[in-house]
């Protein structure tokens, strides 16, 4: 699917149950759950956030559970925002600005929904912290953009 702009992307404004206000957490590891994610080769530990915040938003302890074989490809989330923070191995991610960004512990990225992007790269011992709001929040494959350079422009930490 292709939009001419990014104000034709779909984007997901408010979700949640927002009549309910948000309760009070405390996540301890011991009561936390391995769940599902968007990736096979990343495990996710919900923190509870989405059921406190009564799906508002999210917010996981992603960890690599293989190596990354192959890039997941150009695509956006239909959501209001993500961010991700790394503490431990590295992440790259090729975006649509024309950066290829290397990211690595205490590095962390915000990426507005809508913003299209393509992980190429990540770790065996990855760990991160992801938050995302709404709570649920949609996956589109889309082509690389055809603005792009053919030699994106690194940018990092080091």
């Amino acid at each position: 699917m292709q939009f001419a702009t990014k104000e034709e992307m779909p984007v997901v404004s408010q979700g949640g149950d927002r009549s309910t206000p948000p309760e009070l957490l405390k996540s301890f590891v011991k009561d936390t759950k391995i769940v599902p994610g968007r990736r096979r080769f990343f495990q996710y530990r919900d923190l509870g956030v989405e059921k406190a915040s009564h799906g508002r938003m999210r917010a996981n302890i992603s960890s690599s559970i293989e190596g990354m074989l192959e890039s997941t490809g150009w695509h956006y989330h239909i959501c209001e925002m993500q961010m991700v923070y790394v503490m431990q191995g590295q992440v790259v991610i090729e975006f649509e600005d024309g950066t290829v960004a290397t990211f690595g512990p205490g590095d962390a990225m915000f990426i507005p929904g809508g913003t299209k992007h393509n992980e190429v790269y990540v770790s065996e011992d990855k760990i991160s912290i992801e938050v995302c709001l709404p709570a649920q929040m949609g996956t589109v494959e889309c082509e690389r953009p055809a603005h792009l350079p053919e030699k994106l422009i690194p940018v990092s930490n080091t």
